[in-house]
């Protein structure tokens, strides 16, 4: 199964497979956050304007992972991280770490402390193993038709979600 990047397909069938078996919430026990990724505007990607997404986790326990508007983000995260899609791509993909990008200033830290975050990302590996329990389709890799379709359905999506 291909599902695309940045779409409510992508949060909702990863959410599906994370309370599908009691994996993840083992792996994430010692976890309870309400952490918020911010993916920067990249038109080129079809992605017209920052679009965030976010995880409410209690003792690994999943209670909710959707998209978010930027006003009910700043009011319920602990943590916001922002970072262009490219590097969200990479991590995702496994080609590098989240917490070496974050060292290196390629992931910020809008919202949240240091210390409190840094507590949390030795689990950082389990939540993008979540993320990618299927193969992830980014624009990058979308045919021009494949690419207009997902800008259109991201914009009414969008839209009609309010975020």
């Amino acid at each position: 199964m291909t599902i695309r990047y940045c779409s409510p397909e992508w949060l909702e069938e990863s959410a599906r497979l994370y309370l599908a078996t009691n994996h993840f919430e083992n792996a994430l026990k010692k976890v309870t956050t309400k952490i918020f990724y911010r993916i920067a505007a990249e038109p080129a990607w079809g992605i017209e304007k920052d679009i965030i997404f976010g995880a409410e986790v209690d003792a690994g326990k999943l209670l909710e992972l959707s998209f978010f508007s930027e006003a009910e983000s700043q009011q319920r995260a602990e943590f916001i991280l922002a970072a262009i899609p490219q590097v969200w791509k990479e991590i995702l993909r496994k080609n590098k770490k989240f917490i070496s990008e974050f060292m290196l200033g390629k992931i910020k830290l809008e919202s949240g402390s240091k210390p409190g975050l840094l507590k949390i990302t030795p689990y950082a590996n389990h939540f993008v193993d979540a993320l990618t329990q299927f193969e992830l389709q980014f624009p990058d890799e979308m045919s021009a038709e494949e690419l207009e379709a997902y800008r259109t359905d991201l914009s009414d999506f969008r839209e009609k979600a309010g975020v």
